[in-house]
């Protein structure tokens, strides 16, 4: 993972407890776009995990074998 993307997953959890401590303490109308921000930063965490996947190639040492019997 990305330097970007552990910023971006960080921000949007971060975002998810405000708005939970703000849902908390003044209501859920206040707090609602500060989800909605914590969610966009989700779905663009997401794409960009999307748009380059990690890479799954296996080394060459690490492959098993086939053993004869």
């Amino acid at each position: 993972m990305k330097l970007a993307d552990v910023l971006i997953l960080s921000l949007s959890l971060a975002l998810i407890i405000i708005g939970i401590h703000q849902t908390m303490t003044v209501g859920i109308g206040y707090s609602y776009s500060i989800f909605m921000f914590a969610v966009a930063l989700l779905f663009w965490f997401q794409y960009r995990r999307m748009k380059n996947p990690p890479p799954t190639d296996i080394p060459e040492k690490m492959k098993k074998k086939k053993r004869k019997h």
